[in-house]
């Protein structure tokens, strides 16, 4: 009986060892897989929201590691038209209401917040070689680069120089303030109209010159997440964290005003 108890013991502890090894072989592949991959979220902002929007992404990443930001900057009404033909967003931001609207008339976009505002300025090559003063006789046989009426800051432009009975003539009218500006930076352009935020971004590429009465015409920014969104509750903590303080503090840093 002692032996066959002392056969059993060493089979039994032979038995365990066993099984441990099994198990460990059987986890072994599992703690070598891939994680899964991060979630994307898409959002499709303004081309004068790039430089605040990357940097506010980056933010919210970090706050949420498992996400991916993936932005689209473009004109606000071609962001619009792309979503109306199916393009894929979770987010929208424009760069003024009147575009927004036209996405909550198609149902594209959930109720949108206003999270920033601009203003007009003003900006020429750097030592601004054409000697620009203003909206003024200085204008004449420059070549001034505006933004499209179509355009939020093409519309904001029209409004302003009406307002100073000014008549423009533009040698070129852009779909995006960012490539007016970059006219402007290249030195194609001898002064071109765009947004505070652009101008600051330009940096001693450009001189700027106010426009007087620029802030009686203010484009202001809303936000939405959007009707069809892949992953709305991700979506609608973007915007929260627009909203909030953080967010906020990028804004300002770039030129942009409260709501």
């Amino acid at each position: 009986m002692i032996e066959m108890s002392r056969v059993s013991l060493r089979t039994c502890a032979i038995a365990a060892v066993a099984a441990v090894l099994l198990a460990a072989c059987g986890s072994g592949p599992s703690s070598t897989q891939p994680s899964a991959a991060p979630t994307r979220l898409t959002v499709f902002a303004a081309a004068s929201l790039t430089r605040s929007y990357e940097q506010i992404g980056e933010q919210f990443e970090r706050k949420y590691p498992r996400v991916d930001v993936q932005f689209s900057f473009e004109g606000s009404q071609n962001l619009v038209a792309q979503m109306a033909q199916g393009a894929p967003a979770d987010v929208l931001a424009t760069a003024d209401q009147r575009s927004m609207n036209k996405a909550v008339e198609q149902n594209l976009v959930n109720v949108p917040r206003q999270f920033a505002s601009n203003v007009l300025t003003l900006v020429t090559p750097a030592h601004n070689p054409a000697r620009v003063t203003g909206l003024n006789s200085s204008l004449r046989g420059a070549k001034l680069v505006i933004c499209a009426p179509e355009v939020p800051c093409g519309n904001a432009t029209r409004k302003l120089a009406n307002k100073l009975g000014v008549t423009l003539k533009p040698v070129s009218e852009e779909q995006k303030v960012t490539d007016v500006r970059g006219k402007v930076e290249s030195g194609e352009a001898d002064v071109g109209i765009v947004y505070r935020t652009d101008a600051l971004a330009a940096g001693n590429k450009v001189d700027v010159i106010p426009i007087g009465r620029a802030n009686e015409v203010v484009n202001h920014y809303p936000i939405a997440t959007a009707v069809g969104a892949t992953h709305q509750g991700l979506a609608k903590r973007f915007v929260e964290y627009v909203m909030s303080a953080d967010a906020q503090k990028i804004l300002s840093d770039d030129g942009f005003s409260g709501p």
